[in-house]
């Protein structure tokens, strides 16, 4: 593929992506962020394989690159969907402060 067709095919599927993510109701962003780092470590994967295979310094270089920048996405996701679980579970704990106390409790 020529470089136009590269450029192309990004620019579209960056807007794509834009589109559905931007859809996602707010319940299921969680599960669609595991999803997502389930994805970018088979990124990080294959940016290694090609680091480690690469002859040309230019391709190592690009290589690196993409393996510093698929790990920090990573590691982002998976804090990202920590914090998200942990207000799940804060409104969880909260609800349950809430309850009635048991028979013979709270006299």
């Amino acid at each position: 593929m020529d470089g136009m067709s590269l450029l192309t095919v990004t620019v579209l599927a960056v807007f794509v992506g834009f589109e559905v993510v931007s859809k996602v109701s707010s319940t299921l962003h969680t599960p669609l962020m595991s999803g997502a780092n389930a994805i970018h470590g088979i990124i990080l994967v294959g940016a290694i394989i090609v680091a480690g295979q690469a002859a040309d310094p230019w391709v190592l270089a690009v290589a690196l690159l993409a393996v510093v920048l698929a790990t920090a996405n990573l590691v982002g996701g998976f804090v990202v969907t920590d914090r998200m679980l942990h207000m799940f579970h804060a409104r969880k704990e909260l609800a349950g402060s809430r309850e009635l106390p048991a028979k013979g409790e709270g006299k």
